[in-house]
């Protein structure tokens, strides 16, 4: 049997015409975004050009030993990082914290943050950022 596999953006207009969205991870690619190093890969899920998503960008990411993604912070975004194998040091505003399988953090605008994987396996956790841009929403 052949399964059709759609476009990653195959469902942007959802939002538009009011559609749920479906999504299998082995459909999506796995992509290393700027700011991130040695195989720290990420899935796009439900983003505004996957999904027509308006407040939502989630992801999976998967780091393998060594990788990690560059201190940074934002303006407006909040973030969850929510680990659900491996283990690794998330440094927050200097302060490191070892995370492992089901911790979950809260990572407000304006914190700095970097995550490495500092373990023997990879790191997988799940991304969600509210909004989706690092720019105030516009007002409906």
């Amino acid at each position: 049997m052949t399964i059709v596999v759609p476009e990653p953006n195959a469902f942007a207009e959802a939002e538009k015409e009011k559609k749920a969205v479906t999504r299998n991870l082995a459909e999506l690619f796995w992509t290393q975004y700027p700011g991130h190093y040695n195989q720290a890969l990420s899935k796009a899920i439900v983003t505004p050009e996957t999904t027509g998503s308006r407040f939502f960008d989630h992801r999976i990411s998967s780091y393998e030993p060594g990788a990690h993604v560059e201190s940074h912070s934002h303006k407006v975004q909040e973030q969850i990082y929510h680990v659900l194998s491996g283990e690794g040091i998330l440094i927050l505003d200097g302060e490191r914290r070892l995370v492992r399988a089901n911790d979950v953090t809260y990572i407000p605008p304006g914190v700095v943050h970097e995550f490495h994987c500092t373990g023997t396996d990879p790191l997988v956790f799940l991304v969600i950022t509210s909004p989706p841009t690092d720019e105030e929403p516009a007002p409906r």
